[in-house]
């Protein structure tokens, strides 16, 4: 195998070990097997470009297409011309997932299920760093560079999964890298055909079985090895410094193991950041449309998930045993048969870009008909999906029942289960003493928990003077409790979970649900929630009624009736004679059919229409110009940072490697390596002198870069073979020539401090060449445009455009 087939599979390697720091942030590892073989087909198109071969900006550009190609075959063949070509519609596709991508990873948990996004995520980053990588240790055949993408790829995923078992991937990421240094190293030995260096004398050891024939190790190996010490090292500082993926509607706030395919166990969640971020969208996206027959859709809350433990930091719900979904969900916690309670059907829409794995169902749901792989967990009564399973596009249809207790009901309430009332009454030992006694003194008077809920309730929404305002800091333990309650502003988390912790101080178990208000309705009859609907609101149980709905957040929701001071007690329902589905309201209320039986009216099963005449939300996606801005602001802060160093890698090589056996072609090989001799002194802090002659110069190089032995004999070597094409009239130019310039670049490295060599490579002072030449190129530019305007003035056809002399001799 050739030496750049070495470094090409090299790089394929190092950026496939630094790939798997990602494997804990996925669920699945299917994607890395997909992202390996897109890789080697990736690395396979730049050996080919670089036989042929193509100039190296044109392979890097070849590779960079192939990429495209290979992702749109993957993730949008279907919007692709013939299926393979991308269009508009394609990269429309590209937007759509990527902003389904970023709203994942915000949502779900770690390890987060492969869903489209997702994986267009993951596996495109690993292949932009490995053609990255690609690009600068092979085609560009420099691997130090190399290791800064590779850095960033193992940096992001080991920050992201908050370290855990980052440390054998950071060994896997550091060993490929090292292999790549290894590897470029030998290849250069090879190369060159004599080795050099700048150590001391005595001074000897090994650079991984590289060595100099009198022990000297191979100069740019023991640069590269440095690098790479520099590299791993900000490695290990990074993901320090970086945040754990935590948040969102299925942040992971317990050691639980997810569903998983099979799985016995729901881990415990913090949907309340995510929340905040959904009230705080510039444009209020439709997530869920549903249609219903219920006659009254104020209390229709869409209830996902229960927050049932609160350690002081947060609250968060407990992990719990989930199992398959019953035909018939069972009977409500604490509900007795004397509480009036309406059956309803409701079928539910789910957007395409709403994907999390909680099912929005209204409280307390009977029967679910839905597709997919759902489990059914008891306590909270939600659905969860099981093996990546999400709410994308769902279509399903939920019997619930809307309770209707009333005030006497609710206020003789018999004291709850023991062991009820000591899992949900738990508050942490740090909670200030503020929070009791406020609890204590909104609700004095009160003779039952039914009352004090409603004194608490009330406090917070009317009397309390509470302001709502969603751009407040979040938080959800202590401290955020006892700031909410002396600044006496906040959103709907504040809210609910202050109030819960109030009630639980007080002895009424509490937890906090998070959902979505019943929305807004629509022309052709059906409800639209959109993000801005997120809620949560607290839920306090009552022996015989069970888990009871409370609205605590001023301007939001519905206050439940139950809870009005104007309630005028009545009689329960009979649960057999249900309220009258068939009426003259709205179509948001589809009629019943008279001959539906009494018990299936009860239960909700008729009356309602099927899901497919649910129309699904609609969702315009990220525009083609969104895309192409995101890419270009993208591109920019990765590439722009690195073209002074891009560049410089790409002069020396062409200064270099200039061929040619004519007297005119050794004349410019000559020139052009002492050009890049003086411009790496000067990337090394020694400005250039041009009023110098070379002999000089290179005295002065010598001087001031510090150099001995035999980089300083290559300085003096080259100058004198400069003033051989310059001066002699028989040229003899000199040989040896590129040798003795990566040697001179060696031995300036050699003294100066990391700072230095850094500024070197990434910003250096030489690269303002690139200015000096636009501006040279500018100036010759308007000089011929003077010249030719000039002359046009001159022409006679012109000159009886100018305006007459008003002078008169």
């Amino acid at each position: 195998m050739s030496g750049r087939g070495r470094l090409a599979l090299c790089a394929f390697a190092a950026t496939l070990m630094a790939a798997g720091a990602m494997l804990p942030l996925v669920d699945s590892a299917s994607w890395m097997v997909q992202a390996a073989v897109l890789l080697a087909i990736q690395s396979g198109v730049g050996a080919l470009a670089r036989r042929v071969p193509l100039a190296r900006p044109l392979t890097v550009v070849v590779q960079a297409l192939a990429v495209l190609l290979l992702l749109t075959v993957v993730f949008a063949r279907e919007q692709a011309i013939l299926g393979l070509i991308p269009g508009p519609e394609a990269f429309q596709r590209f937007g759509e997932l990527l902003n389904a991508g970023g709203e994942d990873v915000g949502r779900f948990a770690i390890p987060a299920p492969p869903t489209d996004g997702i994986r267009l995520m993951v596996i495109g980053g690993v292949l932009i760093i490995g053609l990255a990588v690609d690009a600068l240790a092979v085609t560009f055949r420099s691997a130090a560079p190399a290791g800064l993408p590779l850095l960033a790829l193992y940096s992001v995923a080991a920050g992201l999964s908050g370290g855990g078992s980052s440390w054998l991937y950071f060994l896997l990421a550091a060993t490929g890298y090292l292999v790549l240094l290894l590897a470029e190293g030998r290849d250069r030995l090879s190369q060159w055909g004599r080795v050099f260096g700048g150590a001391a004398p005595g001074r000897q050891g090994s650079a991984g079985g590289l060595e100099a024939t009198g022990g000297t190790p191979l100069a740019p190996v023991r640069a590269g090895r440095r690098i790479g010490a520099l590299a791993l090292g900000v490695a290990l500082a990074v993901p320090a410094a970086l945040p754990a993926l935590d948040g969102g509607l299925l942040a992971n706030a317990g050691n639980g193991d997810g569903a998983g395919a099979g799985g016995g166990t729901i881990s415990a969640v913090n949907p309340l950041v995510s929340l905040q971020d959904s009230l705080n969208q510039d444009a209020d996206r439709e997530v869920i449309r549903y249609r219903t027959n219920a006659t009254d859709t104020q209390s229709l809350y869409l209830r996902i998930v229960a927050l049932d433990q609160f350690d002081g930091s947060a609250w968060k719900s407990s992990e719990r045993k989930v199992k398959d979904v019953p035909d018939d969900l069972p009977q409500p916690d604490g509900l007795s048969p004397s509480v009036g309670t309406t059956g309803i059907r409701t079928n539910i829409s789910a957007a395409e870009s709403y994907q999390q794995n909680w099912l929005p169902l209204p409280y307390p749901a009977t029967k679910v008909d839905i597709d997919g792989r759902w489990r059914y967990e008891p306590d909270g009564r939600t659905l969860v999906g099981d093996d990546g399973q999400t709410t994308r596009g769902a279509e399903y249809s939920v019997n619930s029942l809307l309770v209707n207790p009333t005030p006497e009901q609710l206020a003789e309430a018999t004291s709850p289960p023991e062991a009820l009332l000591r899992e949900y009454t738990k508050v942490p030992r740090e909670l200030p003493g503020v929070v009791r006694e406020t609890a204590l003194e909104v609700t004095q008077g009160a003779t039952n928990n039914y009352e004090r809920a409603v004194k608490l309730q009330d406090w917070f929404a009317v009397e309390g003077d509470f302001s709502y305002d969603t751009q407040v800091q979040s938080g959800t333990g202590v401290l955020a409790i006892r700031r909410f309650l002396a600044n006496k502003e906040g959103f709907c988390v504040h809210f609910a979970f202050s109030m819960a912790a109030m009630a639980r101080t007080l002895g009424i178990p509490a937890r906090v649900a998070v959902g979505f208000t019943p929305g807004s309705p629509l022309a052709d009859g059906t409800m639209s929630v959109g993000l801005r609907d997120a809620h949560a609101w607290p839920e306090l149980y009552f022996e015989g009624v069970g888990w009871t709905r409370f609205e605590p957040t001023p301007t939001r929701g519905s206050v439940p009736e139950y809870t009005r001071a104007e309630t005028v007690p009545g009689g329960p329902s009979d649960p057999a004679q249900p309220e009258a589905i068939g009426s003259a309201t709205p179509s948001a209320t589809p009629t019943a059919e008279e001959t539906c039986p009494a018990q299936a009216r009860q239960l909700g099963e008729c009356g309602a229409l099927t899901p497919q005449d649910v129309q699904p939300p609609a969702d315009p996606g990220v525009s083609l110009g969104t895309v192409l801005g995101v890419s270009l602001a993208v591109l920019a802060v990765v590439v722009v940072p690195l073209l002074p160093m891009l560049w410089r890698i790409r002069v020396r090589a062409r200064r270099l490697g200039s061929a040619g056996r004519t007297a005119e072609d050794a004349v410019a090989r000559t020139l052009a390596a002492w050009q890049e001799i003086t411009d790496t002194a000067w990337d090394h802090g020694i400005l250039p002198d041009d009023s110098q002659t070379p002999r000089k110069t290179a005295a002065r190089i010598v001087r001031l870069g510090r150099l001995e032995g035999e980089a300083a004999d290559a300085v003096h070597r080259v100058s004198g073979a400069v003033e051989q094409v310059l001066y002699a009239r028989e040229p003899q130019p000199g040989t040896g020539l590129a040798d003795d310039a990566r040697l001179i670049q060696a031995g300036l490295r050699e003294p100066v401090g990391r700072a230095t060599r850094l500024r070197a490579v990434l910003a250096p002072r030489s690269s303002v060449r690139v200015v000096w030449a636009f501006s040279a190129r500018w100036t010759a530019l308007t000089d011929r445009w003077d010249a030719r305007r000039r002359q046009l003035n001159g022409w006679a056809g012109f000159r009886f455009l100018r305006r007459p002399s008003r002078q008169r001799g």
